[in-house]
């Protein structure tokens, strides 16, 4: 690792254990909630770094693999003794399964990443327009599958008795993990490739690049990052139902790496902090006005239209958002030679 990918780790670092002890230590169980949510959000924003900010394609589907990690990692965990309330049906192959929450959490993972592996690579021909909308109809197709699943997933219904094992200890070891992996992917030979497809598919199919291959390959890695993080809020959460993989949060997590930069990692975890803590200063701001009754209404989704306008104002502004094409790293070194 050269001094610049250092200087950008350790600047991603220095923030996520600040963050993790001032949650710790402070006493504050809300705010050691926020945050252990924060870097879970992270490894999600990370993931879809990896794929859309080195392919340029927009992936609604992301969220779903999430999904997948979540309900995957419960299903090994919860108790036998609970198992036939929780989910009377499932199959008798499965019932006498029961793994440790960490392993069970690497299993999501993995069957997260399996998953994309299988259905990915078709849609990975796919560009522009063709290709947002192949992930779109991704999303709504688990989706669907998560709500009628009812033998695996309790349907519609809220799946619960996971245990809790997430700690803010875990989840933020998690998310430095995951930039490590994400700052590695994009300088690999496959991330430079990705880049290249990118910036001229014509030019760099030319040179021999495999655009299916090498989009798969940052697909799956986003899915196995997406899987991880699904484990993690599972076991963090205890109970949800399939409407926590949808529309809703497949919007907060684009708007994230929108607004922080989708090109960069340093934009993508300075977009995860930024709108974690607006969306919950914002949240606050909303419940103190309603309790209050400032206004003779109630104020109603507050924090979701200044994030869509937030995302718009990036967006004609600063297109590439917060952080456009520059790592933390490289910001230092030109802020240096200038000094």
């Amino acid at each position: 690792m050269n001094n610049s990918k250092l200087i950008t780790f350790v600047a991603i670092v220095i923030p996520v254990l600040a963050v993790m002890l001032a949650a710790r230590f402070l006493g504050f169980p809300v705010f050691e909630r926020i945050a252990t949510l924060l870097f879970i959000n992270m490894i999600l924003v990370l993931g879809l770094q990896a794929f859309m900010g080195n392919s340029g394609i927009l992936s609604f589907a992301h969220i779903a693999f999430m999904g997948i990690g979540a309900y995957t990692s419960s299903l090994f965990t919860i108790p036998l003794q609970m198992r036939g309330m929780v989910l009377p049906d499932l199959y008798p192959v499965l019932k006498p399964i029961l793994l440790s929450p960490y392993a069970a959490i690497a299993v999501g993972a993995v069957a997260a990443m399996l998953v994309a592996a299988l259905v990915a690579y078709p849609l990975m021909r796919l560009s522009d327009a063709a290709a947002v909308i192949t992930s779109f109809a991704l999303l709504v197709v688990m989706h669907t599958i998560m709500v009628n699943w009812s033998e695996v997933t309790n349907g519609p219904r809220t799946l619960f008795g996971v245990p809790k094992a997430t700690t803010i200890y875990l989840a933020a070891g998690g998310a430095i993990l995951a930039a490590l992996v994400a700052l590695y992917f994009k300088e690999s030979r496959t991330g430079l490739l990705l880049r290249a497809v990118r910036d001229d598919e014509i030019a760099a199919g030319a040179m021999g690049a495999n655009l299916s291959l090498l989009r798969w390959k940052g697909f799956v890695l986003s899915a196995l990052f997406a899987g991880f993080a699904g484990g993690l809020w599972a076991h963090f959460i205890t109970s949800y139902q399939p409407s926590a993989f949808y529309l809703k949060e497949t919007f907060v997590i684009l708007g994230m790496l929108v607004i922080g930069g989708a090109g960069t990692v340093s934009g993508a975890v300075l977009g995860t902090f930024v709108v974690t803590f607006a969306f919950e200063a914002l949240r606050a701001t909303e419940n103190a006005l309603n309790s209050s009754s400032v206004f003779p209404w109630q104020l109603v989704g507050l924090t979701e239209i200044v994030l869509a306008l937030a995302m718009i104002a990036v967006l004609v502004l600063r297109p590439g958002g917060l952080i456009e094409a520059e790592e933390f790293g490289a910001i230092w070194r030109k802020w240096r030679s200038r000094g």
